[in-house]
């Protein structure tokens, strides 16, 4: 990911209304939501919330798709993991078990202990 792609990622999760709607569609994993529910959910106008879910999307980090008279937003999980992995990707300089912590944060349970 170059760096222009990654700062837009983060640009628009730096602004506390699209944060809490990443979240929430995070939370919903795939599935996704309606905009009018994530912004009854958010507690925002539905006009702005359009305008908030657009920058997510034009950020790589949600997708939609429109189901009867709804368009539902979900997260897009390659455009994230993306994200992640340039956050993350040297991280402990090749020493992947200084890494463990940090992961089983993220990812509970995903590290399974060392075996004494």
């Amino acid at each position: 990911m170059e760096v222009n792609v990654a700062t837009r990622g983060f640009a628009a999760l730096a602004q506390e209304t699209r944060l809490e709607a990443f979240r929430l569609l995070v939370r919903r994993g795939t599935r996704g939501m309606a905009a009018g529910e994530i912004a009854r959910a958010v507690n925002v106008p539905q006009n702005t919330m359009s305008s908030h879910l657009a920058t997510l999307v034009n950020a790589g980090l949600l997708e939609s798709r429109r189901e009867g008279r709804s368009i539902i937003y979900a997260v897009h999980l390659d455009g994230t993991q993306a994200l992640l992995t340039f956050l993350l990707e040297d991280c402990c300089q090749g020493q992947p078990e200084a890494c463990i912590s940090l992961l089983d944060a993220v990812l509970p349970g995903c590290c399974p202990a060392e075996s004494a």
